[in-house]
């Protein structure tokens, strides 16, 4: 990014997804994120004839909650347990019963769930003793590939806050919760706010990335709180709904406001200062991409998959004609917290079609993720206006879906890169070329898009989405 907030190079390497062992797990090795990462940073200084001293500073992001274990001579010691796992549900009610829940939301936040890092470590602790004598250090994602990078061990207060091992309120590591824990501090790498220069690139990281020895380097932010930065979601009012893996609804706060029931995430913000509250939906756009693997894709004659399922759904009316799907491939985050709910098709006849089933599929994700927003009035949390990101904003079925059941209009900024364009403004603040990270926002996120929603529509998706809130509890009744 140039400091007008153009985008003069990109570069993308693909790396291994994720292994399944059992039900419900999810785990890759950190050590090939590291390797296409260093294809990556070359692709894109190859692509725009860039020298590495062209570059000012390095801004990072990357997924949430994840645990990477280290040992003492800094290598691997087992796969990172990432974001969606599930197994930790015996160590989530441990630390209920430990702290009980409305002591740790308000140390922390938020309640014990089975996807924060906290809970990940006492898993590998009980059950994988060899292994966790030898962890020396604990890093989450993006920040094995920064300490790769640099050397450094570091994280930002945005991603901190999804470990269960932040004071949120106070942005720092909450001595109560490591003491009660067991957890040693010294593991912790250090606290960074967003923008601030946390290393420089090493002569091991230059050698693996092209980039040049010495180049300063932020602490960065997780993918969700970098989504908004790059989409301007900084203040009060200013909310994003994204449709990635998961399904994350973001609403940037003046002060760590809470749900007493701990439905949604109150996290630090990547601006310093300022907080967030968020809802999240396991299996967003996992819900599309489960139906492309398992049910496949008409003849694509070089389309994008995506695309040709879009035009199946679009066959079919809004509402599916009473057809549902309750998107629950991974457990639940928002609103249930329930890492055993399990995912359904409801309401199908003979006279349904694929289209009316991909449709379903759209829709669910979008009552669920709705859901949030629901929170959000019962919460009084303002919502001014609503910026759709990830793969969802590229559909533009789903952005209508998702203007028609929100009941309010959405926008597509003009840069799509999302948290790597977040992490770039973060970049460019900690480098000078902003004085704020409110201001680059400012000054370099525009409205490319505004997509109102569809009256008649509308009012179908809010009778729908009625019926949708019936699913669950009728859901859970089965597999309690």
């Amino acid at each position: 990014m140039d400091d007008a907030g153009k985008v003069i190079a990109s570069g993308s390497e693909d790396h291994e997804p994720f292994a399944s062992p059992h039900p419900g797990w999810a785990e890759q090795d950190p050590r090939d994120w590291w390797r296409a990462c260093g294809l990556a940073v070359r692709k894109a200084l190859q692509s725009a004839n860039l020298r590495n001293d062209d570059i000012a500073c390095v801004g990072f992001s990357g997924q949430m909650h994840g645990a990477v274990l280290l040992d003492s001579h800094d290598e691997v010691v087992r796969n990172a347990i990432i974001w969606c796992d599930q197994r930790t549900e015996a160590q989530s009610l441990e630390l209920e019963k430990l702290f009980g829940r409305d002591a740790l939301i308000r140390l922390t936040c938020n309640p014990p769930l089975t996807n924060f890092t906290l809970t990940k470590l006492l898993w590998v602790r009980e059950n994988e003793p060899q292994d966790w004598a030898r962890i020396a250090h604990v890093m989450l994602p993006k920040d094995y590939v920064r300490f790769r990078l640099t050397g450094e061990r570091a994280i930002d207060m945005a991603d901190a806050s999804g470990t269960l091992l932040l004071d949120v309120a106070n942005r720092r590591w909450s001595t109560e919760v490591l003491s009660k824990s067991g957890i040693d501090a010294a593991l912790l790498p250090a606290l960074y706010e967003s923008p601030d220069i946390c290393g420089k690139v090493s002569a091991a990281g230059a050698e693996a990335t092209g980039l040049r020895a010495g180049t300063p380097v932020v602490a960065g932010a997780g993918d969700q709180a970098a989504g908004a930065v790059g989409m301007g979601i900084a203040r009060a009012g200013a909310v994003s709904a994204t449709i990635g893996t998961s399904g994350v609804v973001f609403a940037a706060t003046d002060r760590p406001a809470l749900d007493p029931a701990g439905r949604l995430h109150t996290f630090c913000h990547a601006i310093p200062g300022r907080w967030h509250v968020m809802g999240v939906t396991q299996a967003a756009g996992l819900s599309l991409r489960f139906f492309r693997d398992r049910f496949g894709v008409a003849k694509q004659n070089g389309r994008d998959p995506y695309e040709i399922l879009a035009d199946e759904a679009a066959a079919a009316p809004p509402g599916s004609e009473g057809t549902f799907w309750a998107p629950y491939l991974m457990g639940e985050r928002t609103p249930y917290l329930d890492p055993n709910a399990r995912a359904a098709l409801v309401g199908l006849t003979a006279s349904h079609t694929r289209g009316h089933i991909i449709r379903a599929v759209m829709e669910g994700v979008a009552y669920s993720l709705k859901d949030t927003f629901t929170i959000f009035g019962e919460m009084k949390i303002p919502v001014t206006s609503i910026r759709l990101g990830g793969g969802g904003a590229r559909s533009p079925l789903w952005r209508q879906i998702q203007a028609d059941v929100y009941a309010h209009a959405v926008e597509i900024v003009a840069a799509e890169e999302g948290a790597a364009y977040g992490a770039a403004i973060l970049a460019g603040t900690g480098a000078g070329a902003w004085s704020s990270v409110d201001e680059a926002c400012d000054r370099v996120v525009r409205v490319a898009t505004r997509i109102p929603p569809d009256q008649a529509a509308s009012k179908t998706m809010q009778q729908a989405y009625r019926t949708y809130r019936k699913i669950y509890p009728a859901l859970h009744q089965i597999f309690n």
